[in-house]
Formats: C-alpha cells, structure tokens, sequence
C-alpha cells in the first residue's frame, strides 16, 4: 500500500441505543442538520430512496471554517449491524483526495445503557503532502454528539 493510501478511525461514546442512531444517519439524515446546524447545513437526497443502498446524498456541512459540499453514493447498509457506508463521488474532499470513503458503525455497549459509533475513513490521496483527515473525525465526533444529545433529550 502506498503512502497516499490511508485510513483514519475513531470511536465516539454515546448514550443513544446504537439502533436509534443508525435510524437517524440512515434514514433521516436530513434531519440533522436541525439537530447539528453548526456543522452540517443541509442534507438532500439526489437520487433513490432515504436509507436504500445505491441512493446518492448531497451533504452540506462546515469543516475546517469552510462552508463544503459532498454528494455521496450509499454503498452499504447492514441494520443488524447498524452500519452504513457512505462513498464520496462529487465534491470539495475530492480535491485532496482520489478516493475517499466512510463507515459509521454503531454498536451496543456491553454492559450498561448507549452505544459506541466507531468512524473508519478509507482514503488515497492525490499526493503525499495532504494532511489525514483527522479534522474530519473530530467533526464526526462534534455531529454524533448532536445526534446523541437530540436523540436522548427528545427520546426520539
């Protein structure tokens, strides 16, 4: 594997059950950017279905001061594993990068009440003076919060 190829992950912990949160990134994300409007601006969906593998998501969000966008192809979806992939295919990551891929993976804590959303990017860079995207998972980070502080407060 070259050195412009890369992965980068992160777990965040989270007091939602994991199956509420899998709901909401796959089957209403455009509800949060009610729920997480610093970070993400707006969520359409381009072509398909909310929550169908093979449907295309138009993200946008404000990252690293920047208002960006990011249309992105749904490439997988398991609901017993509460996990979703999302391929990029248009925007402003793919200046910086070739390929560029994320799955968001929720699953129960073992013991006790909430989750853990485990966020694995996939990725190969156009060069290797690009930075990793560990800007990017801190975001995830700062959105999952949100999602999880709306899905507790409001039982959703």
């Amino acid at each position: 594997m070259s050195s412009n190829h890369g992965k980068a992950e992160i777990d965040v912990e989270i007091k939602a059950p994991a199956t509420k949160f899998h709901e909401m990134l796959t089957h209403r994300p455009h509800h949060i950017s009610n729920v997480s409007s610093n970070n993400i601006q707006g969520c359409d969906l381009h072509e398909g279905e909310w929550g169908t593998v093979g449907s295309v998501v138009y993200w946008n969000y404000f990252h690293d001061g920047k208002a960006k966008v990011s249309k992105q192809l749904i490439e997988a979806i398991d609901a017993e594993k509460n996990l979703i992939t999302f391929k990029v295919i248009e925007g402003d990551l793919l200046e910086h990068y070739k390929s560029f891929k994320i799955t968001i993976h929720a699953t129960p804590k073992a013991l006790g009440q909430g989750s853990i959303v485990h966020c694995t990017m996939e990725y190969e860079k156009h060069h290797g003076d690009i930075e990793d995207p560990h800007t990017l998972l801190q975001f995830v980070v700062d959105v999952s919060k949100d999602v999880d502080a709306h899905l507790t407060s409001a039982q959703a």
